[in-house]
């Protein structure tokens, strides 16, 4: 985190919202909700957190930062893992306010102001039997899992979020609003897609929509066996594009639907969704029904905002986790992290296994900062815990496990990594000539670093 730079004291009682939007300071009744983000154990204290209702307001907000040398968060949907919505002692500004969304269904495209909800744009956009592809969460803020590129239910069929990008509205360091598209700052426009908050403040996004009626899927829970593993992933890797799954090896909560008996052991929960004919899913799908027979198959055909389930405004899961691409799930891998799930001793632990490729994969590497289309698979390692001093045993248990499956791909999608040091972000998330580039568009729109609050790319020196 970038040191405060110093300058003119902020007073807020001189700030108002004429300029800046809504104001919530500490001493507000709003403040303590306003400051709570996702991930449970971030606790930071913001001295202001404003609220702008428009482009012009979210430009004051950052004039007001670079005057007063503060740190400057931008939150959307306060999702991140490291909590990169919100800092000590710092402005926050927050889109919570600026929700538009307009849907042209002839065009087959939406102009969003970034402080909307991906559950709100879907079940806007299904409306018109549209959709554009997020994540697999309702939660999460349009403007965070779009810049940091968006792997999600559609991303073999019809690529990332960043994929169906087409135009964004920027505030840049230096207060001017900028519209970017691939004729207009093609160079800002390229660092966007992946590049994550480091250019500016994002606030509205024009973004492609595909004719999406319903799909085939929801949830298959299965028996876990080393054998049962590496058959599924493999089923989940020759399937069609249609298909994008989320395996989740766990320990079973005590959900209702898994029997009592494997209750605290490994299971899979697969999410499954096929986007195409019910038909040609369910032929898909029975693929993996006759590796082993389900504990539970929830899955169906369903409008697509079905595939994601309703959201608990007060979950704040407490965790460690690590994020990495791998190259297969072979016999030795699928024993490992069958073997790791069984030693952990947190609430719910395990490893998350998204097979890519498909349309994600045809991009070429360099068209977009997202520098990882070739990756194979992605792992997502995580632990869950309730004791603050378990912390440590969590975190060894993560980094041992990941250690213990890294193949030969470096990589790490970044709106999935919690905390990234310099050395990571320099080699895992923007590698090579992706992190060169993205370093000297930092030099041009950001020289003094003020969009310092996310997987920080550092400007290129002269």
């Amino acid at each position: 985190m970038t040191a405060p730079r110093g300058g003119a004291p902020l007073s807020i009682g001189e700030l108002t919202d004429e300029q800046y939007g809504q104001i919530i300071s500490p001493d507000d009744a709003e403040y303590e909700a306003a400051r709570t983000v996702y991930a449970g154990d971030v606790d930071r204290r913001p001295a202001v957190i404003l609220r702008p209702r428009n482009a012009e307001q979210v430009a004051r907000v950052v004039a007001l930062a670079q005057e007063t040398g503060l740190q400057l968060a931008v939150r959307g949907g306060g999702h991140s893992g490291a909590g990169h919505g919100v800092c000590e002692g710092g402005i926050v500004v927050d889109l919570a306010n600026m929700r538009a969304l307009e849907i042209d269904v002839e065009a087959r495209t939406a102009w969003t102001e970034a402080g909307i909800s991906a559950g709100e744009y879907t079940e806007a956009a299904a409306e018109h039997g549209l959709a554009t592809g997020f994540g697999d969460s309702t939660q999460v803020g349009v403007g965070g899992i779009t810049l940091g590129g968006g792997i999600g239910f559609l991303s073999r069929k019809h690529g990332m979020t960043i994929d169906d990008l087409l135009a964004a509205e920027i505030v840049t360091a230096d207060g001017e609003l900028l519209s970017v598209d691939e004729h207009h700052h093609p160079d800002l426009f390229w660092a966007i897609r992946g590049g994550g908050g480091n250019f500016g403040v994002a606030t509205r996004f024009k973004l492609r929509l595909h004719e999406l009626t319903s799909v085939y899927g929801g949830m298959l829970v299965l028996p876990v066996t080393p054998e049962i593993l590496e058959t599924f992933i493999a089923e989940a890797e020759a399937a069609p594009e249609e298909l994008s799954t989320i395996v989740n090896v766990w320990t079973a909560p005590p959900f209702p639907f898994v029997p009592e008996e494997y209750h605290g052991k490994p299971i899979i929960l697969a999410v499954m969704c096929y986007a195409g004919p019910s038909e040609a899913g369910e032929e898909v799908i029975g693929r993996f029904r006759a590796i082993v027979p389900p504990l539970a198959d929830m899955v169906q055909s369903m409008p697509y905002p079905g595939m994601f389930p309703p959201a608990d405004p007060l979950m704040r899961p407490v965790s460690v986790a690590r994020n990495l691409f791998i190259d297969r799930v072979d016999r030795a891998t699928a024993e490992t992290i069958v073997e790791r799930v069984t030693t952990s001793s947190a609430i719910v632990a395990g490893a998350q296994l998204r097979v890519l490729g498909g349309a994600l994969a045809r991009v070429p590497s360099d068209a977009t900062a997202f520098a990882h289309r070739q990756s194979k698979i992605m792992a997502h390692l995580s632990a869950v815990y309730a004791d603050p001093a378990d912390v440590d045993l969590h975190d060894t248990w993560v980094e041992e496990f990941m250690a213990a499956i890294r193949q030969t791909d470096p990589g790490s999608y970044g709106n999935f990594v919690v905390n990234a040091g310099p050395e990571q972000v320099r080699e895992a998330l923007y590698p090579g000539a992706t992190g060169e580039r993205l370093a000297q568009i930092k030099a041009k729109y950001d020289p003094t670093n003020l969009f310092n609050s996310n997987h920080n790319i550092l400007p290129a020196t002269s």
